[in-house]
């Protein structure tokens, strides 16, 4: 080694010793300017769909957003807020039965059939009053005799005149719609038909009614009487509708509404049910494990102590017995029996 570089002298100084052979490295090929057609792999043939499903993209700029329920979001009018707040609070709250027989609507099949009788005897409406009123002033311009015929049936609607027709007792039929607002103006109406004994029923719903009548509502509908043709059919439906209100008056006075908690309020009522049960189940297999040793162990003790004793209480209880019996004719046996 020199002191200088202190590098491996590339030559001997005396010729004898071998020269060192030089590593070659492997020879890289320079890369090819195309590639090779054997090593690109194939294009892979899709195994599924022939249109293959994209991930949509929401953001800004993106694709169109999916449509939403925003019912929640939305502000709505105020009578709508107000009869949503009154159903949750008619399903909170204690209802009187007063109020709570509002809830219980007549059977849907018999509704279908009152109402298909009741569009029988629809008043008519303003267009059909003009024809009729102005056909009649022609017969009397005409010198024509009038039709004296009998004044047509119709429903009778209004609450005065339906109470006047009550007291009178002239109403064969009264239907009381359920959703009337304030429900003071026809609380007292079913106590009347009761009353009366008058058959009544309570249908759904005030705008139902007041479509027969040609109006927006109608708090209740009379009738007054039938046609001769519809007397069969009209006496199914009082006796189906007494058979479910006049009939059933003491039940319906003593059912009180509401009290119906919500669906979390139900939830935790029934998590702290499950909690009280687990405890009493768990307390009751404790008190089984504490009172079973308890009894063997009493059992056990009684009997250790009484076993060492047992042939003198047997040995006395047979010396007393024949005691009793020799001396049985002087009476000592009856006396010693008594005090034992």
């Amino acid at each position: 080694l020199t002191p200088a570089s202190k590098k491996p002298l590339s030559t001997c100084v005396c010729q004898c010793c071998p020269m060192p052979k030089t590593q070659k490295g492997k020879k890289i090929p320079a890369p090819a300017p195309y590639e090779d057609p054997r090593k690109v792999a194939k294009a892979e043939t899709p195994a599924g769909p022939v249109w293959e499903a994209k991930k949509r993209n929401f953001s800004i700029g993106g694709d169109i957003q999916p449509r939403r329920d925003l019912s929640r979001y939305v502000r709505w009018p105020k009578y709508i807020r107000i009869q949503r707040q009154r159903k949750i609070l008619y399903e909170r709250l204690k209802v009187p039965p007063s109020i709570n027989q509002f809830t219980n609507s007549l059977d849907k099949n018999v509704s279908i059939s009152l109402f298909k009788l009741l569009h029988k005897y629809r008043p008519e409406d303003k267009a059909e009053k003009k024809a009729r009123l102005k056909a009649l002033a022609e017969k009397r311009e005409a010198g024509e005799e009038e039709d004296t015929k009998k004044k047509p049936i119709y429903i009778k609607f209004g609450l005065n005149h339906i109470s006047k027709l009550c007291e009178q007792k002239k109403a064969q039929l009264v239907v009381i719609a359920h959703d009337v607002d304030p429900i003071e103006l026809v609380v007292w109406l079913p106590a009347v038909c009761r009353k009366m004994d008058i058959p009544y029923c309570i249908v759904k719903s005030k705008s139902r009614l007041g479509a027969l009548v040609h109006k927006k509502t109608a708090t209740a509908l009379a009738m007054v009487s039938v046609r001769p043709e519809d007397r069969h059919e009209f006496s199914q439906l009082v006796t189906s509708i007494r058979q479910q209100y006049n009939e059933n008056a003491k039940q319906i006075e003593r059912t009180w509404g509401g009290g119906i908690m919500g669906v979390k309020s139900q939830a935790a009522a029934a998590k702290m049910q499950r909690a009280i049960e687990k405890e009493a189940a768990k307390k009751s297999v404790d008190v089984r494990l504490l009172v079973r040793p308890r009894i063997k162990w009493f059992s056990l003790n009684f009997f250790c102590c009484v076993s060492p004793c047992l042939p003198f209480i047997i040995a006395f209880y047979q010396f007393m017995v024949s005691y009793g019996t020799h001396e049985k004719r002087s009476g000592a046996g009856l006396i010693i029996r008594k005090q034992m």
